[in-house]
Parts: C-alpha cells; structure tokens; sequence
C-alpha cells in the first residue's frame, strides 16, 4: 500500500508524469509535420515526376488510344499513344468523360508521361469500340483523385528501376571480367 510521501513513488509517477507529456508533444510535433507534409505533397510529387522522366522513356509503355473489339473481345485495327507513359493508380471511374459527355467510362487510371505529365487515361467501350481520352491533371488533383498510392507507386517504380539497374552492372562486370581476363596458364 502507497503512502503519501513516499518519495520512489513520487519519483516513479513524475518519470510517468513527463513520459506522458513527452508522448503528447510529439503527437503535436508529428501533426504539425505531417500536416507540413500534406501541404507540399503536390510539389513533391511534381519533383519525383520530373526526375522520373527518363526512366519513364526507357520503361514505360504504349498505352492503347482506341481499337475495335471482335466478338471475343479481342482487339483489333489498334491505335497507340505515341508517348511512353506508366500507370500509377486506379480509381473508380467517374460518369462520363470530360471530351463527350455521351461516353461512360469503363476504366479510370493516372499515368505518368515521358514528359513529367500526370494524366487521367479514361477508356471508355461499346462493345465494339474501345477508345481512350487522356485528361491532364496537376500533381496536387493526382493525389486528391488517386491517393498516395500514386507517390508510393512512383517512387516504389524508380526504386525497382535502380535495382535491376544496378544488377545489370554487377553482371555486365562478371562477364566482362571473364572475357577479358588474362588467359590462364596450364
């Protein structure tokens, strides 16, 4: 039983005392920086595309612009846009295309150009004609529309990229070092 008074208890309940006031200043300290963050996260996300562009070049894909679809749903007579791009998310797709109203979109994605350029690549289908409308979005309305998935999906692309990078020239190196290497004596 606990006297009033007792000083190793006073000491113990004063260290919990300032524990709790430390763990209470961080959660303040962590907002402020997370809401700092959130602030600023458009910007970064344009910076991270911006160094991102030739990596994009070099990996990214021909996206499907329009094409027939045949009773399999195979697509046919297809058409591609001509610069690379990656796809960083998927939302569900809004009612209707921003181009023609009349179209329903079937698929919503945000892609990344060769350019630096974020963009809402919306399909929208028939059941014989697929066809695409490539809607410009800045950085800020990509996170708002898409979430972090696209900042993560981005940098977790960029991070993949230098990996294989890098174990390319590990192997190129072992196999230039055997090509090259001196003969060996019998």
């Amino acid at each position: 039983m606990r006297k009033h008074g007792d000083t190793k208890m006073d000491e113990i309940e004063a260290g919990f005392k300032k524990i709790m006031q430390n763990i209470n200043d961080m959660k303040k300290t962590d907002a402020n920086l997370s809401e700092q963050v959130k602030t600023h996260d458009g910007e970064l996300l344009g910076r991270m595309a911006a160094m991102a562009k030739p990596v994009v070049k070099s990996v990214g894909l021909n996206l499907l612009k329009i094409g027939k679809q045949d009773t399999k749903n195979e697509l046919y007579d297809a058409n591609y846009y001509m610069e690379k791009m990656i796809v960083l998310g998927k939302t569900d797709p809004a009612a209707f295309r921003p181009d023609d109203p009349s179209k329903m979109i079937t698929d919503q994605f945000c892609v990344l150009s060769e350019k630096g350029k974020f963009y809402e690549l919306m399909y929208s289908s028939d059941g014989f004609l697929t066809d695409s409308y490539l809607n410009p979005i800045d950085p800020k309305s990509a996170i708002e529309r898409y979430g972090y998935d696209v900042m993560f999906m981005l940098y977790q692309g960029m991070h993949d990229y230098m990996k294989s990078e890098k174990e390319l020239l590990s192997a190129l190196e072992k196999v230039i070092g055997y090509i090259f290497a001196a003969p060996r004596k019998s």
